[in-house]
């Protein structure tokens, strides 16, 4: 695969870099860890999906009068 090309805005780099002092670690393996806990859960959100209507488990039950 070919290198990405990512964009940070400022404000976000600011926030990496005060964590990444903060907690010693390096902002590589901060952003890896945040785009994992991310794909984890945009998975969850996927799995819930209702294979025939595209809807969430309570997005389908939410608008149903019973």
């Amino acid at each position: 695969m070919d290198a990405l090309n990512i964009t940070i805005d400022p404000k976000t780099a600011e926030q990496l870099a005060y964590y990444s002092q903060l907690l010693h670690k390096d902002t590589t393996t901060m952003v890896h860890e945040a785009l994992e806990f991310y794909f984890v859960e945009e998975e969850k959100k996927l799995s819930e999906q209702d294979s025939m209507t595209n809807l969430s488990f309570d997005e389908f039950w939410d608008d149903l009068d019973l």
